[in-house]
């Protein structure tokens, strides 16, 4: 099974864990750092618009947060126990509990609108 781990994270070299386990997930959002999750798909229009602004905002906010995607096709159990309807879902975790969710495409400008008084 696919995980993403601090020392072995398979990621794009942004801050964004690309594959995970339910189990890795759920140490994540329990970890002292927020957690940003985009609930995403490949097929999906708006998250592929929206990959380059979730990159730029990661790189802006790493020091305050850490930014997982989540692939709801490859991790459904993931998506199913967080109730993902829609894609991209973001959902922001502080201590395992979900602070912010939104669904729907956005600029790293409005991520930082919303996220950056929860942080």
């Amino acid at each position: 099974m696919n995980y993403c781990h601090k020392a072995e994270a398979p990621h794009d070299g942004h801050n964004l864990c690309l594959k995970t386990s339910m189990e890795t997930f759920q140490q994540i959002i329990n970890g002292d750092k927020p957690v940003l999750v985009d609930f995403h798909a490949t097929w999906c229009g708006p998250c592929k618009a929206m990959a380059p602004e979730l990159v730029h905002f990661s790189r802006q906010h790493s020091d305050k947060l850490r930014v997982i995607k989540i692939d709801v096709d490859k991790n459904p159990q993931a998506s199913t126990a967080y109730q993902v309807q829609a894609v991209p879902t973001l959902m922001l975790f502080k201590n395992g509990k979900v602070v912010w969710r939104q669904s729907g495409a956005m600029s790293a400008q409005q991520l930082g609108q919303f996220i950056s008084p929860l942080l």
